[in-house]
């Protein structure tokens, strides 16, 4: 029998309400402990939770039976007042109780993962969603929560089991008339499951950029003004401005939401030809990053040499100090003029290539997806080469479905699961 735990799983500190989750088969003897009985499942009910004749708080409780709860175990929350002293006082109690102990961090999530009530990836996006910064970020996550990866690889499972099934059928009856010849149908289940997955390898790079953040470099000669459109973009003085050229020598990061999605812009070093070795160093910096970047905004004092930088087809080209060359300079960060423009360009840039996101957000769903079409592509190179590969066409196929469950954590991820509940909060 699993041990019953509790925990906060709100934030610390003084708030208009803290939750206190409890978890297992003596929740609701937990309850019973503060003189609480006759709770209606699924009910709120505002109760006096007491210790012996001692009033602790009154509090809105809730019970969720085993089955039908976060972590499919019974599980009460107390929803208290959210003084530091309550949440203390309430706490203190339960560590007194001989049958409940304090979770570990991720432990009732884990609870909910053993239990059936989330697969691995639904975990995963779960954790994208306490951690999302974004509205972009917070649908993704959502979308993963709510259990699209483990829906689609449901239907790529029932394609395999159809293949599988059917070289099975004519490895084990190899020496009687089989009815039809299989491959073709084989065949189609495999290329079809293929290309599937491979579209989800390709929307993968979007989808991580949504995770993790996009990155837009700022670039161009000294006294260019890259470091005013940082601070003008940022709403803040981010990076310090000097008419003295090569003032910027790191690089300088500001994470904002740009559009709703999650962007670092990069100020870089100004790009010229210099004696300076502690600039040289800083201008092979820009070069370097700005060559990483998903985007790069070039910028362009009019009448000055452009800098010697390699662009992508989708990257800007700007023209700047429109306060001093309002013929030919687009944006003035000492004005603001053209800055909105500026960053529509960039967000709807952005935007086009999220648009292409995949389901799969993480290292390793990549890595079982890519596993996955490679056994696929053996699969499929065996049959082609005739019926005598029927034993290692499905050993392939079993392959396959085999990344399909280490995705959803169904096998062999205990090291993996320890990572990855190691950054829950212990509330959660």
């Amino acid at each position: 029998m699993a041990d019953t735990i509790y925990a906060l799983a709100s934030a610390r500190g003084k708030a208009g309400v803290s939750v206190i989750r409890i978890s297992g088969p003596s929740s609701r003897q937990a309850l019973e402990r503060l003189s609480v009985r006759g709770i209606v499942p699924r009910l709120a009910s505002l109760r006096r939770l007491m210790d012996g004749d001692d009033l602790i708080d009154e509090a809105l409780v809730l019970f969720f039976p085993y089955g039908g709860s976060f972590t499919g175990e019974d599980v009460v929350e107390l929803q208290v007042h959210g003084s530091t002293a309550v949440m203390s006082r309430v706490m203190q109690f339960l560590s007194g109780l001989p049958d409940l102990r304090l979770a570990e961090p991720g432990e009732f999530t884990r609870r909910a993962l053993a239990n059936g009530r989330l697969d691995l990836t639904q975990v995963e996006g779960l954790a994208d969603l306490i951690d999302a910064e974004t509205e972009a970020q917070r649908r993704q996550a959502q979308r993963v929560l709510s259990g699209a990866i483990g829906a689609k690889v449901g239907e790529w499972r029932a394609k395999l089991t159809r293949a599988a099934a059917l070289i099975e059928a004519t490895i084990d009856f190899a020496d009687e008339d089989v009815p039809e010849d299989v491959v073709p149908e084989v065949l189609a289940l495999i290329e079809g499951l293929k290309s599937e997955l491979e579209a989800q390898q390709r929307g993968a790079v979007a989808a991580e950029r949504i995770r993790d953040g996009y990155e837009v470099a700022i670039v161009g000669a000294p006294n260019a003004g890259k470091s005013s459109l940082l601070n003008a973009l940022a709403g803040r003085t981010a990076a310090i401005t000097s008419s003295v050229a090569g003032t910027t020598r790191d690089v300088i990061e500001v994470r904002m939401d740009l559009g709703g999605l999650p962007v670092t812009l990069l100020d870089t070093a100004g790009l010229r030809e210099t004696e300076d070795e502690v600039e040289q160093i800083g201008i092979s910096l820009a070069r370097d990053r700005a060559a990483l970047a998903d985007l790069r905004v070039l910028l362009v004092e009019p009448g000055q040499d452009v800098p010697d930088v390699e662009l992508q087809p989708d990257d800007l080209t700007v023209f700047v100090k429109s306060d001093l060359y309002p013929e030919r300079g687009t944006i003035s960060s000492l004005t603001g003029a053209g800055i909105a423009d500026l960053v529509e360009q960039i967000a709807g840039r952005l935007e086009r290539r999220a648009m292409t996101a995949g389901l799969l957000i993480r290292e390793r769903h990549k890595i079982a997806i890519h596993q996955a079409v490679e056994a696929l592509d053996s699969a499929g190179k065996w049959l082609y080469q005739g019926s005598g590969n029927l034993e290692l066409v499905a050993a392939d196929l079993r392959k396959a479905r085999i990344e399909m469950e280490l995705l959803l954590g169904q096998i062999d991820v205990e090291a993996l699961l320890d990572e990855i509940f190691s950054s829950f909060c212990i509330g959660k």
